[in-house]
């Protein structure tokens, strides 16, 4: 993994949480502004998704290639699930689910660079 990259998607998911959060705080469901953030943070994951391809093409290889993967699937998966369950119930909490799948996301990357590295599950 690329550390730098690592670090900036998860930087601007936790931006997007605290955006999420303050929404939500103010008593407002989630609106197109929002998930448009969310796109946005989908799409640095699947970057992220394809360099961490490419660098396994290249040889390089995590402590455990089984949970890398699912990290790296679960970080996918994250985001559009809780923008599912955000959409199906349009309410003010629904948008404090999009800032805890924004809170996800980052974990999710620092065990994906903890297992990179070399630590096992």
């Amino acid at each position: 993994m690329i550390t730098g990259y690592a670090v900036a998607v998860a930087l601007c998911s936790l931006a997007v949480a605290v955006w999420a959060f303050v929404l939500a705080a103010r008593g407002k469901s989630p609106a197109r502004p929002l998930l448009t953030g969310l796109a946005v943070l989908e799409v640095l994951l699947l970057v992220q998704v394809v360099i961490s391809v490419a660098l396994l093409v290249g040889g390089d290889r995590p402590g455990s290639m089984v949970t890398f993967l699912a990290y790296l699937v679960g970080s996918l998966l994250v985001l559009p699930v809780g923008a599912v369950w955000a959409l199906a119930e349009n309410t003010r909490s629904s948008t404090v689910v999009l800032g805890v799948a924004c809170v996800t996301v980052p974990v999710l990357i620092l065990r994906m660079s903890e297992v990179w590295g070399g630590a096992s599950a």
